[in-house]
């Protein structure tokens, strides 16, 4: 699918016109689409040939005039003419933490700076400071920005990998010959990022596969060509690997490529305990060199011992020793889930007003939502004020009236302040259905001092959900400094749930806290912060953390009724009292 590069396409506009210091509602309306480009659950291509592109939020007749030129030549006009106004590497360098547009721009006018790599140059060199608004404490955070910006290219996000791989596989399992065909390795296993992207065959006509994995139209290179194994490296930037193997081998190559390593290493162990030898092409006994299992990974596990072993957990984390005294967890599904706890509408930046947004929740078959708007703070995403807000609630309270069956919570993301003290007085506080509190800013506070922020923000009585704990930006920004730990005995103390955004550049908590979060008892919300219909599609994202996490549907707020959920909420306010 193209959205992903539309989406990009339409991001670096936004860059250059923030450069630029354009109008900051033309700039929001390319993120917009940029988002609902990344969330957009068909392929724009398809759309526009129906002629629908208008008839996707956000998306006019200039946006969709934009669209069409790209998916016809590949490139947009307008953006190359920003292009030559504006070296990308300026734009490259808005990566980084700390590099916002300005920054970036003064950079470039003052000292020369038109690329990444000329930005560490200098940093390292202390030839930044004396450019206005950069010291040394400057130089030294851009330096560990670039850091965690490298970090972010040498891997992709799920949110990107996923859906290459499910279009890969959707195109190959059309194929007269395919018999099965699986996603393997990290992107199976959900892991945040990923490196390449493995997918396996069973197929009796190998050679046809390869020839249409090779031929796919995203295939930038061809790195290696056979009759079994083919790789290549996709436009996006990522290389894809397909394996084709016989019918009768596949569950035990789909377990071995799946891995992980510490896991695969950790399943031979035990086979070989029990004179079994374990590969990719199956389960054998070692004395006659008969295999025992190996068409399907069910009875692969099976064979030495050990009950199904979910992907997602497939970690070395003590998976092995429960699967074998069947102790393990039934893991919350996608299904399990009946609602979204952070929602964005045209109250701050979300692109649709609330009642198109329900409507969007319902036909996902939820039976509840929160509308999660910023609070004043959050200037740069529209924030309310403590008026707005109470026209928020009114417009909820009378939606919920006219509805059946749906009902739509009236809530805030208020923002956590520098001292810990939230965004709005209690008089309005006590009047939301749900509170949820989140750091949208100064990052770069001490460890002692941000926590400390946090802990005080998870005692107030009327918070309910603690958002986003880590602040992390996947490959953008690092987590701000704090003791998690810390922070998650003030919620369990404090009984406040904590969130598992399943924005794939987010994914916060991850899945080591979450499951630190789950045996502390916390109670633990998946929700999408979606700001746009389409990206109500993240929750596989984030159900795929708690998976991770080996979260059951009871460890998880939003997988309750809606009238259970009502009296969680209500709950925790009489009892903090």
């Amino acid at each position: 699918m193209r959205n992903a590069e539309i989406a990009a396409l339409f991001n670096e506009i936004a860059d250059f016109l923030e450069i630029k210091s354009e109008n900051p509602f033309r700039v929001r309306a390319y993120r917009r689409a940029a988002q609902t480009m990344e969330g957009l659950a068909e392929d724009v291509a398809a759309v526009a040939a129906r002629g629908g592109l208008q008839e996707i939020p956000g998306i006019g007749r200039d946006l969709a005039g934009k669209i069409q030129e790209y998916l016809a030549h590949g490139a947009v006009a307008y953006l190359g003419e920003l292009r030559t106004e504006i070296p990308p590497g300026v734009v490259e360098m808005m990566g980084i933490h700390g590099v916002g547009p300005k920054t970036a721009k003064l950079l470039y006018e003052r000292a020369g700076v038109d690329s990444v790599e000329r930005l560490e140059e200098l940093a390292q060199a202390h030839a930044l400071v004396g450019i206005p608004g950069i010291q040394a404490k400057t130089e030294e955070n851009i330096l560990k920005g670039i850091a965690v910006w490298k970090s972010g290219r040498e891997r992709m996000p799920l949110g990107a990998a996923l859906p290459l791989a499910e279009a890969i596989r959707t195109a190959l399992e059309a194929l007269e010959g395919t018999d099965r065909i699986s996603l393997a390795g990290s992107v199976r296993r959900m892991r945040e990022t990923v490196k390449d992207l493995d997918i396996l065959v069973a197929s009796t006509r190998p050679a046809r596969v390869m020839e249409a994995f090779v031929a796919l139209p995203n295939v930038a290179e061809v790195i290696a060509h056979g009759e079994t194994k083919s790789s290549v490296r996709l436009r996006e930037g990522i290389q894809a690997d397909l394996r084709v193997v016989a019918p009768e081998c596949f569950g035990a190559a789909l377990q071995y490529f799946t891995g992980s390593k510490q896991h695969n290493i950790r399943v031979r162990e035990l086979a070989q305990r029990q004179g079994l030898k374990v590969n990719e092409y199956g389960v054998f006994d070692e004395k006659t060199n008969r295999r025992v299992a190996g068409a399907t990974e069910e009875e692969v596990y099976r064979a030495i011992g050990l009950a199904f072993v979910p992907p997602e957990i497939r970690e070395d984390g003590g998976e092995v020793e429960a699967a074998r005294e069947n102790r393990l967890p039934a893991l919350v599904v996608l299904d399990d889930i009946r609602g979204d706890l952070q929602l964005h509408t045209t109250w701050s930046d979300g692109a649709h007003s609330m009642a198109d947004l329900a409507a969007g929740v319902r036909a996902k078959g939820y039976r509840y939502m929160a509308v999660t708007d910023h609070s004043k703070s959050a200037t740069v995403a529209g924030g309310m004020d403590e008026t707005q807000v109470v026209q928020m609630i009114a417009e909820v309270r009378a939606y919920n009236q006219r509805s059946k069956g749906f009902r739509v919570l009236a809530g805030c993301e208020v923002d956590i302040r520098a001292d810990g003290s939230l965004d709005f007085p209690d008089e309005i506080l006590a009047q939301l259905d749900l509170v949820q509190v989140s750091i949208h800013s100064r990052f770069k506070m001490s460890r002692d001092d941000m926590t400390r922020r946090i802990v005080r923000a998870v005692r107030h009585p009327l918070v309910h959900i603690l958002g986003h704990p880590t602040g992390r930006l996947i490959g953008e920004r690092a987590p701000y400094e704090a003791d998690i730990e810390t922070v998650l005995q003030a919620a369990k103390t404090g009984g406040v749930a904590v969130e598992i955004n399943a924005s794939p550049s987010r994914l916060d908590l991850n899945d080591v806290h979450a499951r630190r979060a789950k045996d502390l008892g916390i109670p633990i919300a998946i929700s999408t912060d979606a700001h746009a219909i389409p990206q109500l599609e993240y929750m596989r994202y984030g159900v795929a953390v708690a998976r991770r996490a080996w979260l059951t549907a009871s460890d998880v707020l939003n997988t309750r009724s809606a009238q259970a959920l009502s009296a969680w909420l209500k709950q925790r306010r009489t009892q903090r009292r």
